[in-house]
């Protein structure tokens, strides 16, 4: 990959976290203020841990960008609270997926009746993103989830892909959502560094709830995880190059699923940063 490409990737780059106990710790300890960090929220514990996290990282200093499941909000009046909530906070940017929670916790299916809401608020966040899903969705074909991206655009300012380990797959995707006319920008989900003992640690403590709760979907992904040797994020940055760099994809950065093992995502990062400046 050319160094220039892949330098201006890793300096544009979103950490995503869950709001566990020491999550606040780590983040206040390893990553820098110009990273934003995105927070989890999970259908186990609701939205008030995720929340109440924005709001101590966002006292901090940090750029904040919490998950909003739209399968978590109860009603229009719950979801302006959380907005109240958060821009009280300063935060301006919120990602909108439509959440796991089984049933629904309210009136939000999915993320499109939750965003035309957010616009009837009158549009209270600077930015907002959605999914995108480079490899097949468990429930949902694949020209559904690209069709869904189209009829959000009016209301997202951009695009988080989930986790793909294909560079192919990952390319093809990003070219079917243009020659779609969607154009909102990307940020490419790409799994950190993870340590195979501390996943499977962490997969024992906390279980599906949390982190390992989209492995088990898949278990293919837990396999690649798992497997010596079986991921490393800058073998998957390289094979993926032009997909990544090319002026017409309109990648706007990395978006880096740490799984809390956040000191080892940024040591990675500036370490891969170094050796590409030498």
């Amino acid at each position: 990959m050319a160094a220039t490409g892949l330098r201006a990737l890793l300096d544009s780059v979103r950490y995503e976290v869950l709001p566990a106990g020491a999550t606040e710790d780590k983040v206040l300890a390893h990553v820098p203020r110009d990273v934003v960090v995105t927070v989890t929220a999970s259908p186990v514990k609701g939205l008030e841990p995720t929340l109440a996290l924005t709001e101590r990282l966002a006292a901090h200093g940090h750029r904040v960008v919490p998950h909003v499941p739209a399968r978590l909000l109860r009603d229009e009046v719950h979801l302006k609270e959380v907005a109240d909530r958060l821009r009280e906070s300063g935060v301006d940017d919120v990602f909108v997926p439509a959440g796991d929670a089984d049933p629904p916790a309210g009136a939000y299916e999915g993320a499109l009746p939750a965003l035309r809401a957010l616009g009837e608020l009158g549009s209270p966040f600077a930015r907002v993103g959605v999914t995108g899903y480079p490899e097949s969705h468990p429930l949902i074909h694949d020209d559904i989830t690209i069709q869904s991206m189209w009829d959000k655009r009016e209301h997202a300012t951009y695009v988080v892909s989930n986790l793909c380990f294909d560079p192919r797959v990952l390319g093809e995707w990003i070219v079917r959502l243009r020659r779609r006319d969607v154009t909102l920008p990307v940020h490419v989900g790409v799994a950190g560094p993870v340590q195979r003992a501390k996943l499977l640690a962490m997969a024992t403590k906390i279980g599906v709830g949390e982190s390992t709760r989209f492995l088990t979907k898949h278990p293919s992904w837990f396999v690649r995880f798992a497997a010596p040797g079986g991921y490393a994020p800058e073998r998957l940055l390289t094979r993926a190059e032009q997909a990544l760099t090319a002026p017409s994809a309109g990648v706007a950065g990395l978006h880096l699923f740490t799984f809390n093992q956040i000191a080892e995502t940024e040591r990675w990062r500036r370490e891969l940063r170094d050796r590409l400046d030498g």
